[in-house]
């Protein structure tokens, strides 16, 4: 079960996808790596820059992690879904970042805000317009934004959020928990307008 549904025969698809296109990555087919490039770069991207807040940086790392997946595609023990593992060496160059830059890296803080349960019906209408719920988003703390975006933008599990952001699996429930309160809280303004 992943976020209350039964895994679906696409993401099932999805995954042995992946793997195929590893294997053959891991020959040396540059097509095979284009492809894996293609399914995951955008999604990527945005991950790394929530992180960075810096487009040029992101992008420097996406190209960083997709080298080092082309190098080490022999390597991956299959322990993870081919995403998560994508998405970890992400996260991992995106620390080594901030380290060599002499920055400190971000703690992720949560937070427990209050629970004001807004309308339904009007976070169903605020919610069918993307660029409100982009905007909403960017509203939440980074670790709530990524928690949001790995969850319901690249489609995965609490577990697997959890192994990329390197945090026990109960506190990505946690936030994402949280992060939905503060969503709906965010649209139920949008709509009246506040």
């Amino acid at each position: 079960m992943r976020r209350g549904r039964v895994e679906g025969a696409n993401e099932v698809e999805d995954h042995e996808n992946d793997r195929a296109l590893l294997k053959r990555v891991a020959g040396g087919d540059k097509g095979a790596m284009k492809r894996l490039y293609e399914r995951h770069q955008a999604g990527l991207l945005v991950f790394v820059e929530s992180r960075l807040r810096d487009s040029m940086e992101a992008f420097d790392v996406v190209q960083d992690t997709f080298l080092d997946v082309w190098r080490s595609a022999s390597r991956h023990e299959d322990r993870s879904s081919v995403k998560t593992w994508i998405f970890s060496i992400a996260r991992n160059k995106t620390i080594d970042r901030f380290r060599k830059k002499g920055r400190e890296v971000p703690l992720d803080e949560d937070f427990d805000p209050p629970d004001l349960t807004p309308n339904a019906q009007a976070v169903m209408e605020a919610a069918s317009d993307a660029e409100q719920v982009r905007g909403c988003i960017d509203k939440l703390s980074a670790s709530h934004a990524r928690a949001v975006r790995l969850a319901f933008y690249e489609d995965m599990g609490y577990a697997e959020i959890a192994e990329v952001e390197r945090v026990p699996e109960g506190t990505i429930k946690t936030r994402i928990f949280h992060a939905k309160k503060l969503l709906m809280q965010c649209l139920t303004k949008v709509i009246r307008g506040i």
